[in-house]
C-alpha cells in the first residue's frame, strides 16, 4: 500500500511496487517481482540520490518521528545522515532507498508468497548484487527517475553502489562507497560460511521450510549467525572498552543457547550477555532464509568479474567517486579502500579516499555520523572538491602505486 506523509521539508513516500517479470542472473524468472522503497523530499528531475542499505537493513533509511511500517525496522538505520538539514539533505535532494530482492522487508524474498500461495522458502531464485542493482534501476524507472545525482552505499550497500558504476555507468554522476570493498577476503568468506552453517544445522530450519504458526523458526541458528556478525562489526579496542572481562553474574544464561552443567561455576561475561541479547532481538526481526540469501550475494560479489581488473570494470564510469574507510574496521579495511581508489585513479576517475580515524570497527559508519556526515554531504554537494573531503593521495599516499588486494586481517580472536 502506498503511503505519503508530508510536512514542511519532510515529504516521505513508502510503497511496494510490482515491477513485473524479472529474470535473475541465475536465469530463473519471477513473474511479479515486488520491490519496497521509501523516498524523502521532492524530485525536481536532477536531484535524486539512491542510498543502498547494508546486509540486514531496510528501505527505512531515515526517520521523521514516525513508524516506518516495516516490521522490525521502525528505527531508521541512517537517520543521523539522511533528513532535513543533514548530510543528505532532504530539503535539497530526493533520497530513495530500495529494499533488495532476497530480503524480508517488503521486497520479494524467501519469506514472500510463492505461486502456490505458500512462502517461497529456498525455492526462491538465487540472488546476486547484480540482481539488486537491476531491480533498483527498474524501480527508479517506475518512479520516473533517470540519471542519479548520486549513489551512496555502506557496507555491502557499497558493493551495490559500485555495481551501479559497472552496470549503469551513464546513470550516476557521483558515487560514494562507505566502509566497503571490491570483494570480500577469505577470512570474511569463511566467517559467513560458518554463519550459514549455524542456520542450516538448526533442526528447526527444516530445509528452509519453517513458515507457519505451527512451525518453530530456526532462531538459535540465526542468533548464532548474528553473533558472528557482531564480532565482525566491532574492533578489538571497542570490544575491550565495552566489555573487558567483566562478569554479568553466574547462571542467568537463559535457554536460547543451552550450556553444560559446569558452566554455572564460571562467570557469564558481559560480552556473552551482549551477544545473546543481540541474537534474540535479531531473530525477532529477520528471516533466516533471507540471511542465507543475502550473505551469499555479498560473498559472490567481485567487482572485476568479467573484466581484467577492477580498473577495467570501472573504465566506463565518468563521474566522481568518494571512498570512506575506517582505521578500526577489519571487515572492510582501509587497505581495501585504497586499492579501490587506485583502480579509479588508473582510469582517470576523480576520486577521494577519505580515511576516518576510529576504533569502532565496521559499525563506525553507522555510529559515528559526526565523522561520516561532513565528507559525505560535501561530496554529494560539490564532488571531490568538497571542503570536508580529504584524500590519501594528497595526504602522503602515492596515487600511482600499484597495490595488491589487502591481506587477510589478523583474527579478532588472536592473542
Amino acid at each position: 500500500m502506498s503511503r505519503t506523509r508530508t510536512t514542511p521539508g519532510r515529504r516521505v513516500e513508502s510503497d511496494v511496487v510490482d515491477i513485473g517479470e524479472h529474470e535473475f542472473e541465475s536465469g530463473e524468472i519471477l513473474p511479479d517481482l515486488k520491490v519496497a522503497y521509501e523516498a524523502y523530499g521532492e524530485f525536481d528531475g536532477q536531484n535524486a540520490v539512491l542510498v543502498c542499505h547494508g546486509l540486514t537493513g531496510s528501505q527505512h533509511v531515515a526517520g521523521h518521528g514516525t513508524d516506518s511500517g516495516v516490521s522490525g525496522q521502525a528505527r531508521a538505520w541512517w537517520g543521523d545522515i539522511v533528513g532535513p538539514g543533514k548530510a543528505l539533505d532532504t530539503n535539497d535532494y530526493y533520497v530513495i532507498c530500495v529494499n533488495v530482492p532476497g530480503s524480508c522487508y517488503g521486497t520479494s524474498g524467501p519469506a514472500s508468497e510463492g505461486p502456490d500461495g505458500e512462502p517461497w522458502g529456498t525455492d526462491f531464485p538465487p540472488v546476486t548484487v547484480h540482481d539488486w542493482t537491476r531491480a533498483q534501476r527498474r524501480l527508479l524507472d517506475h518512479l520516473g527517475v533517470g540519471r542519479l545525482h548520486a549513489v551512496v552505499g555502506g557496507s555491502v550497500g557499497g558493493m551495490n553502489a559500485l555495481d551501479w558504476a559497472v552496470q549503469f555507468p551513464d546513470d550516476v554522476e557521483r558515487l560514494a562507497v562507505v566502509a566497503s570493498a571490491a570483494r570480500l577476503d577469505s577470512q570474511c568468506l569463511g566467517i559467513d560460511a560458518v554463519a550459514r552453517r549455524a542456520i542450516t544445522s538448526d533442526p528447526n530450519w527444516n530445509g528452509g521450510d519453517y513458515y507457519g504458526e505451527d512451525r518453530p523458526s530456526p532462531d538459535a541458528g540465526l542468533g548464532l549467525a548474528r553473533q558472528l556478525g557482531h564480532l565482525m562489526y566491532l574492533s578489538k579496542d571497542s570490544m575491550e572498552r565495552k566489555f573487558g572481562r567483566r562478569s554479568a553474574g553466574r547462571g542467568d544464561r537463559g535457554d536460547a543457547f543451552p550450556s553444560d552443567p559446569a558452566a554455572a561455576f564460571f562467570p557469564y561475561r558481559e560480552v556473552e550477555s551482549y551477544l545473546d541479547y543481540q541474537a534474540e532481538k535479531f531473530a525477532e526481526r529477520f528471516d533466516a532464509n533471507a540471511y542465507l540469501y543475502l550473505t551469499r550475494a555479498m560473498d559472490d560479489f567481485d567487482l572485476s568479474e568479467g573484466y581484467e581488473s577492477d580498473a577495467a570494470a570501472l573504465a566506463a564510469f565518468e563521474g566522481e567517486s568518494l571512498l570512506v574507510s575506517f582505521t578500526g574496521d577489519w571487515h572492510f579495511t582501509t587497505e581495501q579502500s585504497e586499492s579501490l581508489a587506485g583502480a579509479f585513479r588508473r582510469v582517470d576517475v576523480p576520486v577521494a579516499h577519505h580515511v576516518v580515524e576510529s576504533d569502532h570497527g565496521h559499525d563506525a559508519f553507522l555510529v559515528e555520523p559526526e565523522k561520516v556526515g561532513p565528507p559525505l554531504g560535501d561530496f554529494v554537494d560539490e564532488g571531490v572538491a568538497g571542503r570536508a573531503v580529504t584524500d590519501t593521495a594528497t595526504d602522503g599516499g602515492d596515487p600511482d602505486e600499484e597495490e595488491d588486494f589487502a591481506p587477510v586481517h589478523s583474527s579478532l580472536f588472536s592473542r
